[in-house]
């Protein structure tokens, strides 16, 4: 099971290194999708920060709550990074299209009225930004839950350390077989 094969859409073959390995974008954040690889961007350039202004519009929001509701609005199989969020906002600020206020040692953000106006004079692009995220979490979003993914980790986790930890016993391996497949006989029943 480890080291299988996973075809992509394109023909194009990769190899993982197990089941609960992802595939880690380079486009500015993270992409996950279970049981597949993803390609290309989720979003296309610029969209970014007509979602972020879209967020910010609704209320002001930090810089984690902002990466934090892009990751939500995806189910969690997209993350940009703080490396692409962060300059996205010093550049909305420069522009003048959002403010930054102290709260405690983080900065909240929220709209100013010309990038209110920026939004409603480019509606059509931000309408468009908005449906994309839309259809990405449509087209990609029906993964697992992360409540799910973080225990299939956990499992992994466990396992590489007690492997690690040395030879196993005979017993051992046949104790470990037997939790993992009533484990996998439990999950096919749900």
């Amino acid at each position: 099971m480890f080291g299988h094969r996973c075809d992509s859409d394109a023909g194009e073959r990769r190899f993982m290194r197990s089941p609960f390995d992802f595939d880690h974008g380079r486009h500015g954040g993270r992409h996950r999708h279970f049981g597949r690889w993803m390609r290309g961007r989720i979003l296309d350039s610029g969209d970014l920060r007509f979602i972020i202004l879209n967020l910010v519009a609704d209320k002001p929001r930090h810089g984690y709550e902002i990466i934090k509701a892009i990751e939500d609005q995806l189910g969690g199989i997209y993350s940009p990074s703080p490396g692409v969020v962060y300059p996205n906002l010093t550049l909305l600020e420069e522009m003048g299209y959002i403010n930054v206020t102290p709260v405690g040692n983080k900065k909240e953000y929220g709209i100013t009225p010309e990038g209110s106006a920026y939004l409603k004079a480019n509606k059509a692009d931000a309408d468009a930004a908005m449906a994309r995220l839309s259809e990405a979490s449509s087209a990609y979003g029906s993964g697992p839950a992360p409540e799910i993914i973080r225990a299939m980790q956990n499992l992994r986790m466990a396992l590489t350390v007690r492997v690690g930890k040395g030879s196993l016993s005979a017993d051992q391996v046949r104790s470990i077989t037997a939790v993992l497949d009533r484990a996998a006989s439990d999950i096919e029943r749900i």
